[in-house]
């Protein structure tokens, strides 16, 4: 797993984000979900695999309602202690804006028959374009699944909750779910009030 990009695209004498390194957990597989205001509001979606975070941007969040397939764009590998940034990056750079942890805990990869698989066999899957996987966290909770779209963009997937016991059927905003007292909340409410003055 390369963390090329991710370093080729920043600068870190600038940006306060972590430097390019790999770093493999001692404990369960960790995922988190980042709030990041950037040129546009959209929700971080990164999963521990080998020392790195495989990442998607997922423009209207995850959902728990099973109906709602989330465009998901894959980006580039971040490192793992990304899992724990949250700040300012700086204007110019790349990304720049405000990001805020959403969400975080442990994951369990899965198969087709919800049974636990080790980690290399997610990284096969995961070049096949279809993974799947338990979530543990303090707002995202149960099976979801991730699948490469084929489509002409190479890195479009979908993010679909499985249906079990803490899915719903009912509208489901990640907004919602965000204190109104939130660093990128206060820079919305602030904008706002700019625009109508």
């Amino acid at each position: 797993m390369s963390l090329a990009k991710y370093k080729e695209k920043r600068n870190f004498n600038v940006t306060p984000e972590p430097k390019a390194k790999k770093i493999k957990s001692a404990q369960k597989l960790e995922f988190v979900v980042q709030r990041h205001k950037a040129s546009r509001l959209h929700y971080d979606f990164r999963l521990e695999m080998e020392g790195v975070l495989k990442s998607w941007a997922v423009p209207k969040g995850p959902s728990m309602n099973p109906g709602d397939k989330r465009l998901a764009m894959m980006v580039e590998d971040h490192p793992y202690d990304y899992r724990t940034f949250k700040g300012i990056i700086p204007e110019g750079n790349y990304g720049a804006g405000i990001v805020e942890i959403w969400d975080h805990g442990f994951y369990a990869p899965i198969n087709e028959h919800s049974e636990i698989i080790d980690e290399k066999t997610i990284l096969k899957d995961l070049k096949k374009g279809s993974i799947k996987f338990v979530l543990l966290g303090r707002k995202l909770k149960g099976e979801f699944a991730l699948v490469k779209m084929k489509t002409t963009e190479d890195n479009a997937w979908l993010l679909i909750k499985h249906r079990d016991e803490y899915a719903v059927d009912t509208d489901y905003s990640c907004e919602t779910l965000t204190p109104l007292s939130s660093p990128i909340n206060k820079a919305l409410k602030k904008e706002l009030k700019n625009k109508k003055k």
